[in-house]
């Protein structure tokens, strides 16, 4: 998210973050995508095990989060949608979320699934083990913490 908020004067299309109502994700996506409303609810494929089966459900990635792309004059009508709370905020305004941002989100869901988002206080030079996906269980060192991204040197792969 860039913290700016700011807006091109053109009135351009931005993707912002709101909160909703909880569980109310896939709702909240549907009923934008009802008022003719851009918005983008990412999901993730998670296996679920029951008693009598395992099945594939896809699951909000951020919960309590939906994105939705508008320009300056629709925030209002969008705050009037059932289950949306609110924009988030950064330094008085809507956060405005780039577009390569929203893209990396797509890309990587793409690639990925049952992932789980932590919300974890990273240090330089800290070790760390990968614990799900493809990398699993291999151990890196944290580079650099950027905001919410974190660069990791895993050793192994040189990468």
């Amino acid at each position: 998210m860039t913290g700016q908020g700011k807006e091109d004067r053109t009135g351009g299309l931005h993707w912002y973050a709101v909160y909703t109502k909880p569980r109310w994700e896939k709702k909240v996506a549907k009923n934008l995508g009802d008022k003719g409303i851009v918005s983008y609810c990412p999901l993730n494929k998670v296996v679920r095990q029951w008693s009598d089966r395992k099945k594939v459900v896809e699951e909000p990635l951020f919960k309590g989060y939906v994105f939705v792309r508008v320009d300056s004059n629709a925030k209002t009508a969008v705050k009037t949608i059932d289950g949306i709370v609110n924009f988030v905020y950064w330094n008085g305004k809507p956060a405005v979320v780039r577009d390569e941002e929203i893209e990396t989100i797509q890309r990587f869901l793409s690639e990925f699934q049952d992932i789980e988002v932590e919300s974890l206080d990273l240090q330089v030079n800290a070790a760390v083990v990968i614990k799900k996906g493809i990398l699993v269980n291999y151990k890196g060192v944290v580079l650099e913490v950027l905001g919410n991204k974190a660069k990791v040197l895993i050793e192994s792969m040189g990468v």
